[in-house]
């Protein structure tokens, strides 16, 4: 199992969570996506997968549900 932590810019709710969380699991391999919700603020993201994540494929997925990189 791989952890990767990242660090989302401008949530602010729980549906923004969703948003993000199912963009991430779409990426093949990612197995669980944990979110600490920092409304307005940057939120820590730990990303568990069974193989390494391209950082292109999260910086795309976090944009596809409307967000950005922090």
């Amino acid at each position: 199992m791989e952890t990767k932590k990242i660090t989302v810019s401008g949530m602010t709710c729980g549906h923004c969570v969703g948003a993000v969380t199912e963009e991430l699991t779409s990426i093949d391999g990612v197995q669980d996506v944990q979110i600490d919700l920092v409304a307005g603020g940057d939120s820590p993201v730990t990303i568990t997968s069974d193989a390494p994540i391209a950082d292109a494929d999260i910086a795309a997925a976090v944009d596809e549900a409307g967000y950005q990189l922090a």
